[in-house]
């Protein structure tokens, strides 16, 4: 397979999207049975892997030491400087949780909003990636309380309404869109957690993937000892659309390719 490209992603735009998990190994095989992908070292070392398909780098897989902690996906956002960001997410009445920390040729974080929903930031060069081409995941969506309070928060944290900023966004009736050069990159929906599909799923950002089939790869999730559950999408988006629960508990969830069966 030949060398995976890299370039400097856009200031405040999505930039990868991650799984971390206490058993690596369990999470390789569930992943690679139900969404065919392969997986390669990383060169950010032994505790992470490189999920691809069609030779396309599609997500990261990482190890979770404390096995007290939940498995979760994750998405990072590129920034210019991870001490600034870091200071803004705090200064917000955000959580920072770890780092900023040297992660081999950038600097990683993790944090949460005030709501709770756990994002990452990364300052330097990342895989030639980005939401919704290839085989980056299809949507990144905020599932919130308050979906205008949230694009406040990120935009201010993320530059997202400066001019000179890479990114724009756009508050619709019921949603905020992020976008990048016309192509949108995460959309923030709003509502009380009671009204979402899953009556168990608090704020936190999803990550959705499109596939061929996605009733046969909700049922694959299933044999393979996750859960799947149909999910009513976001307007504009397929159908058949499902969550699903990888079996150490992380949620994701995918929806049919558009013009698919």
């Amino acid at each position: 397979m030949p060398a995976l490209g890299t370039t400097m992603p856009v200031t405040g735009a999505p930039c990868w999207v991650s799984l971390v998990t206490p058993d690596p190994h369990a999470a390789r095989s569930f992943y690679a049975q139900v969404m065919g992908w392969e997986f390669l070292d990383s060169s950010l070392g032994s505790d992470f892997s490189l999920a691809v398909a069609d030779g396309e780098p599609v997500a990261g897989l990482g190890y979770c030491h404390d096995s007290g902690l939940a498995s979760r996906w994750t998405p990072y956002f590129a920034v210019a400087d991870a001490d600034e960001t870091a200071d803004r997410v705090r200064e917000r009445g955000a959580t920072l949780a770890v780092g900023p920390a040297r992660l081999g040729g950038g600097r990683a974080a993790l944090a949460a909003d005030r709501d709770g929903a756990a994002f990452g930031f990364w300052e330097g060069p990342a895989l030639a990636w980005a939401v919704g081409q290839g085989s980056a995941p299809a949507r990144l969506d905020l599932m919130t309380r308050h979906a205008f309070e949230a694009a406040i928060f990120y935009a201010e944290v993320f530059d997202w309404t400066k001019p000179s900023g890479g990114c724009t966004v756009d508050y619709a009736q019921d949603h905020v869109v992020v976008q990048v050069a016309g192509h949108t990159v995460a959309t923030l929906w709003g509502g009380s957690v009671e009204s979402a599909p899953d009556p168990k799923m608090r704020p936190r950002w999803v990550v959705d993937f499109h596939v061929a089939d996605s009733r046969a790869t909700a049922a694959a999730a299933v044999v393979a000892g996750g859960e799947a559950s149909p999910s009513p999408p976001p307007p504009g988006c397929s159908k058949d659309a499902y969550i699903i629960r990888d079996p150490s508990g992380a949620l994701f969830t995918v929806s049919g390719r558009p013009g698919g069966p």
